[in-house]
């Protein structure tokens, strides 16, 4: 749970003055208190926030579809052949703000199975331009930061959308089984459930520590009875 409420990160000098964090000096990195700012986690790194963004601006698509696919475990369909791209930042700018030229976009049928997930998704980091600096306005058009899960849950801004995402077991099973298949090098399969399932009962017994997460993958059955090349269950 950690992973995406902590309120501290670790910083240097140069990273301080990227994320506007005062009294940090130096190279070396130390730990900071995220207290009073609009950070929590890991889904407000500057990282993950310019990874899911495009060159020239923020993506909401892809910031949603990072956390659909990487936080909640439900990766959306592919997107529909032959759909247009949103208009370049100069010309889309003349029509209205990001989030209104891409509810525009929603609105046609072949998008909207998609984006009625995503999008909403996405917009609670728009206050975090491509870099993941902090902003409140975005090419003079002020920023809507609201939005809702695909259950229906509404939240405003990015603090609000992780304490919806931390109660939830849709983020553990989803670290577990990302965990998983790193640990074991291959895909998970259908008899793997059980071993989930053991996961998930010693973190709910655990507080959600993360050692307990990673000594009970390592003691699971599925670490250490490994299928040979050929061989049936």
């Amino acid at each position: 749970e950690e992973l995406i409420t902590a309120d501290y990160t670790f910083v240097n000098e140069r990273l301080a003055r990227h994320y506007g964090i005062d009294g940090v000096s130096g190279n070396d990195y130390q730990r900071v208190s995220l207290d009073g700012t609009n950070r929590a986690g890991l889904l407000t790194h500057a990282s993950i926030l310019t990874l899911t963004s495009n060159p020239g601006r923020t993506s909401p698509v892809k910031r949603g579809k990072w956390i659909l696919e990487q936080i909640l475990g439900s990766p959306p369909p592919p997107p529909p052949p032959n759909v247009p791209e949103l208009e370049s930042e100069q010309e889309g700018a003349l029509r209205g703000s990001l989030r209104e030229r891409m509810e525009q976009h929603r609105l046609k049928p072949e998008c909207a199975t998609c984006h009625e997930k995503m999008d909403p998704i996405g917009f609670a980091f728009e206050h975090f331009n491509a870099v993941g600096q902090w902003r409140e306005v975005d090419s003079g058009f002020p920023i809507d930061a609201s939005g809702e899960l695909p259950d229906g849950t509404r939240f405003d801004g990015a603090r609000e959308l992780v304490r919806q995402l931390k109660t939830r077991d849709t983020f553990v099973l989803c670290v577990i089984e990302k965990m998983l298949t790193f640990a074991l090098g291959r895909g998970l399969e259908y008899y793997d459930k059980c071993t989930i399932d053991d996961i998930h009962q010693a973190l709910r017994d655990n507080n959600l520590a993360f050692q307990t997460l990673v000594e009970s993958i390592v003691l699971s059955e599925s670490f250490q009875q490994r299928q040979l090349q050929g061989e049936s269950l």
